[in-house]
């Protein structure tokens, strides 16, 4: 399925289930200027500020956490342990970042 048959696939899905009742900014055009530019950026803000934060960024967040978690341990068995947790994590955010990738 093409990427623009999949989108506009999403959306109806969405309207149907009502999910896009009483969105902030209803009606209204996105903004030209972001920060950072991406449409990737636009599209991640949009969803959170709808309370849907894609897996992707989640992880994100969880591999800063596990980061700070590492710079904290002391110990060389839970160092370890603390890096095979990193490890894991930023595997499966490469994973989704591919996906998004060769999605798009």
């Amino acid at each position: 399925m093409r990427f623009g048959r999949l989108a506009e696939h999403q959306i109806r899905k969405a309207e149907a289930e009502g999910q896009l009742k009483n969105l902030k900014g209803a009606g209204k055009p996105l903004p030209r200027d972001t920060a950072s530019g991406s449409a990737d950026a636009v599209g991640f803000r949009i969803m959170s500020e709808n309370g849907a934060v894609p897996e992707e960024i989640t992880l994100r967040k969880a591999v800063e956490q596990q980061r700070a978690v590492l710079q904290q341990t002391t110990d060389p068995a839970q160092h370890r342990r603390e890096m095979r947790k990193l490890s894991d994590m930023q595997l499966r955010l490469a994973i989704q970042e591919e996906a998004r990738r060769r999605f798009y």
